[in-house]
């Protein structure tokens, strides 16, 4: 772990050394930053959505091992479990490309979150076998919504922002899953894995209206 995260660390420095600058974003006038952040508040409430939906990612990540095994689960079958949803998670990726191009990011995040949600309260109602059967399922919408969310950044932010504006958005939700199995796992402590899990369903739910709120900066981006 020493060895990988001592990488990751000499990759970045790689990043900001290596990269380009960009000089002509630097000596931008002020006219064009306001025009470049003309919807801040669609980035805003859009970041928000990326935010919740990577916690809640990584808290179901974290809880589901033990939701398993509580249903009789061996340590194979956990690694079996893991994978399809793993599995489900890449083919939604895929996915909900297609479906965003069809329905519109807005109607893709409703689409995926309510399911994420119905997914998660499902699981805690399913026997074992039942279970490893929806979880594909559940990776596709648990992931695939990330996909329409970085996509629609560019849409919100002028060309000379774009860079800037992924890198916010990018820092908010690896953020956010990095912090949410901390803060998900001290409240299972607290209440017990299944309380906890609710918890989780019902976050990611706080999606949809702020999905709601984007429909109309989107369809005019």
């Amino acid at each position: 772990m020493f060895i990988l995260g001592s990488f990751g660390i000499a990759v970045a420095a790689a990043i900001l050394f290596a990269a380009p600058r960009r000089e002509s974003a630097r000596a931008a006038t002020r006219s064009d930053l306001d025009d470049g952040r003309r919807q801040p508040l669609a980035f805003v409430l859009l970041t928000g959505i990326g935010v919740i939906d990577s916690a809640t990612r990584m808290a179901f990540l974290l809880f589901l091992p033990f939701v398993l095994t509580q249903k009789g689960a061996t340590l194979q079958t956990v690694g079996l479990a893991m994978t399809l949803i793993f599995a489900g998670g890449a083919a939604g990726k895929l996915a909900c490309a297609f479906i965003g191009a069809r329905i519109g990011a807005t109607g893709t995040v409703w689409l995926t979150e309510g399911l994420t949600a119905a997914g998660i309260l499902a699981l805690s109602q399913l026997p074992l076998l039942a279970a490893l059967f929806v979880l594909p399922l559940i990776g596709v919408a648990l992931n695939g919504t990330s996909s329409v969310l970085y996509g629609s950044v560019p849409d919100l932010v002028e060309p000379q922002w774009r860079t800037q504006a992924l890198s916010i958005f990018y820092t908010g939700t690896i953020g956010a899953g990095a912090i949410a199995p901390v803060l998900f796992g001290r409240l299972g402590d607290l209440l017990g894995v299944w309380p906890a899990l609710t918890l989780v369903a019902l976050f990611v739910l706080l999606t949809l209206p702020i999905a709601w709120l984007l429909r109309r900066p989107l369809a005019l981006a």
